[in-house]
């Protein structure tokens, strides 16, 4: 089970505050692919992951049992 927490508009665009997959492991860019197409997320390239509170590139590899952050930009004046 791979846990990924959900913040700023993502959160409130989804209703929840994480999604739970259940495969054993999965690339990162395999995780924005599933956000794309089953949470119909749009622009998952501009988020920052961070995976273990690290953070992760498209090829690092998410394990069952590590927990993922979605990191929507900042943006402000």
């Amino acid at each position: 089970m791979i846990r990924v927490l959900l913040f700023a508009y993502i959160k409130e665009r989804l209703g929840k505050e994480e999604i739970v997959f259940n495969e054993q492991q999965m690339t990162v860019r395999q995780l924005r692919e599933r956000l794309e197409q089953e949470y119909h997320l749009q622009a998952t390239s501009s988020l920052m992951i961070a995976i273990n509170e690290e953070f992760a590139t498209d090829d690092d590899i998410v394990y069952a049992g590590d927990v993922v952050a979605l990191i929507p930009p900042v943006s402000g004046g």
